[in-house]
């Protein structure tokens, strides 16, 4: 039997490039360390030319259909691969001058995104959970790169706990619904969901356990814990790396579990989502006004915005999953910005983290303000920035599913938010500056990272292009 290797060529690409680097570090000396950075830039880019060239307008399964090669993971490979290649462009002055610019840093980065393609593109549980659990270790290695420090140790062993005790939940939840169906295929255990079981109870449980698991890798409400935590103690480099490109691979992992293996239980899961949804929105929005810790903000920044995510897979159906996938891209887009700027400001045994830190930024430079400022509209929602569209299509998806009161619920939520989001921008443009040292970056880091920022406005103004993929691409994968 021949094997088809074209959907997993990518994830090749990745695992040659890493494997590359390890051996080609090993005789580097330390001032050509930028060799292996440009090598893996060089990965990224041939991994995401190939992603395009093997596309295909068919769902193929492979690898004895342990994988899914389909139009939403080339989507969603291609948005990770961008991300990881702006998180490195963004932290190559901060890895540098903390001694983390490395071989075994871009390794572990490359062997992060190769679990997260894994992740992406798994048809069966068992190659979810490998791709989950290859992700998950190299980014607690990642978070523990800073060894002599004990804020990032400290951190690292929190994520570690709380993420074994995470993967339980989901190993433990998986066991039952193999219980009650008898399959570990996605598929298949979606048909068998259709069917009347006899192993209700046990299908019950195992969803349980399940959404538990997937709202611990989302930083959902109240399997939060860890987030703040790892945000402020990992150095800022790795949180930029956790606080996006992972995030495709978490939506992935809730589309292929819940619209693809559980879509027949949507009654049973749909009353956690809503308690979940809930929580995040409420919780996230208002214990993130008391903080002055800027990464610690954005934690609980995140943690409402994946409150977010889970409102538009509350409708169950295409418009819902297209909403939360525009919402995924463009958080990881507003996301790249804001932590961004913090690198930006960052020096050699100082960390730009502080809410005061941000005071008089027009004073220093009026664009990286600007910059700022529309990353700071983006994540409160407000026009003409993408964060404003990708709201409204969460919040219609939930009025159009039945669920009014929970589309007020994140109304109000938003507009909680929006309080501490507009306190940056009035510590940036009204505020003396607490530091007058000028902001100095890198060329290619200042142009991305403009690029970046100008791109939340642009596609605020025309987001239908990013909509109508994010559509396109679930109606192709069929999901609906």
């Amino acid at each position: 039997m021949t094997v088809n290797f074209l959907p997993v060529l990518p994830e090749i690409v990745v695992l040659t490039g890493a494997s590359i680097i390890l051996l080609v570090d090993v005789f580097m000396s330390d001032d050509r360390r930028h060799v292996s950075y440009w090598l893996t830039q060089f990965t990224l880019l041939l991994a995401a030319c190939v992603t395009i060239k093997t596309s295909n307008i068919e769902v193929v399964h492979a690898m004895h259909n342990l994988v899914v090669d389909d139009l939403v993971a080339d989507i969603l490979r291609l948005f990770s691969f961008v991300a990881v290649s702006l998180v490195l462009f963004y932290s190559r002055t901060y890895l540098a001058l903390r001694d983390l610019f490395r071989g075994e840093t871009f390794v572990l980065i490359l062997f992060a995104l190769l679990g997260m393609q894994v992740l992406i593109t798994a048809s069966n549980f068992l190659t979810l959970y490998l791709g989950l659990e290859l992700m998950s270790l190299s980014l607690y290695a990642l978070v523990a790169m800073q060894r002599d420090e004990r804020a990032p140790s400290e951190a690292a062993m929190k994520y570690f706990v709380l993420g074994a005790l995470a993967s339980g939940f989901l190993l433990y939840g998986m066991s039952m619904i193999y219980g009650a169906t008898g399959t570990l295929d996605i598929e298949r255990v979606a048909l068998a969901m259709l069917g009347k079981s006899e192993n209700q109870v046990m299908l019950t449980f195992g969803l349980v356990f399940v959404v538990s698991a997937i709202a611990f890798k989302l930083g959902a409400v109240p399997y939060h814990m860890w987030v703040p935590d790892v945000y402020q103690g990992a150095p800022t480099a790795i949180t930029l790396l956790i606080g996006t490109a992972p995030e495709f691979a978490a939506f992935a992992m809730l589309l292929r579990l819940l619209a693809g293996a559980l879509g027949g239980a949507e009654v049973s899961w749909q009353g956690m989502l809503i308690v979940l949804t809930v929580l995040s929105v409420a919780l996230g929005h208002i214990v993130a006004i008391a903080q002055t810790n800027l990464k610690r903000m954005l934690a609980y920044s995140t943690i409402a915005n994946m409150g977010y995510v889970l409102m538009g897979f509350l409708a169950a159906d295409v418009t819902g999953y297209s909403a939360a996938m525009f919402y995924m891209v463009a958080y990881v887009l507003t996301s790249l910005v804001s932590f961004g700027m913090i690198l930006l400001l960052s020096r050699k045994g100082y960390e730009a983290d502080n809410l005061d830190d941000l005071k008089g930024l027009n004073t220093r430079s009026p664009w990286w303000a600007f910059i700022m400022l529309l990353a700071m509209f983006s994540l409160a929602g407000m026009p003409p920035t993408i964060g404003f569209y990708a709201k409204l299509l969460v919040l219609q998806a939930a009025v159009k599913a039945g669920f009014v009161w929970l589309a007020v619920v994140g109304v109000v939520a938003a507009l909680i938010g929006a309080f501490y989001y507009l306190r940056i921008v009035k510590l940036m443009y009204f505020d003396e500056p607490v530091d007058r040292s000028p902001i100095e970056a890198r060329g290619d880091t200042s142009i991305v990272l403009s690029a970046n920022g100008l791109a939340l406005l642009l596609f605020g103004i025309l987001p239908q292009p990013i909509m109508g993929l994010c559509a396109v691409a679930l109606v192709q994968s069929q999901y609906y």
